[in-house]
């Protein structure tokens, strides 16, 4: 019975989304919370972040929520934890600052939190595991 389960569970892990699709995902999310519309005249981006800074209170906590998504698929594409930290802290930075009236819509206005975040995620997926020149050794095969 346990094998039965087993080879379910590994068809629907074969069958489930892949890397790619998680950074489709974020990279989604990053720019539709950053820089989903164009302002004519200046050409400048701003997001769903900003729009919902305008709502005091609430719309700090459901942008924090929906950024915190971005984390949690980091978190689930293996980056360590001192990279999820500084994602942390880019999205602790948006939510304390942009929840001060006025001052805090021009912040979310010029620090793209997401797209900082999607960047940290992006550069760590590029570079790929680090190879160490050199050969190991056993200990107990060192020659003195």
């Amino acid at each position: 019975m346990n094998a039965t389960r087993t080879g379910v569970f590994e068809a629907i892990k074969a069958a489930g989304p892949t890397r790619a699709d998680s950074i489709t995902r974020i990279t989604t999310l990053a720019k539709l919370l950053d820089s989903a519309f164009l302002i004519p005249g200046i050409n400048r981006r701003i997001g769903i972040d900003a729009i919902l800074g305008l709502v005091p209170g609430i719309g700090d906590a459901v942008s924090a929520v929906l950024a915190s998504y971005i984390i949690w698929e980091a978190r689930q594409l293996g980056l360590p934890k001192w990279k999820i930290a500084r994602m942390v802290g880019n999205l602790a930075i948006d939510t304390a600052i942009g929840a001060i009236p006025l001052a805090g819509d021009a912040f979310d206005f010029v620090f793209k939190s997401n797209e900082r975040n999607l960047r940290i995620v992006l550069d760590h997926l590029k570079r790929g595991p680090v190879e160490i020149e050199g050969r190991a050794t056993r200990l107990g095969e060192r020659r003195l």
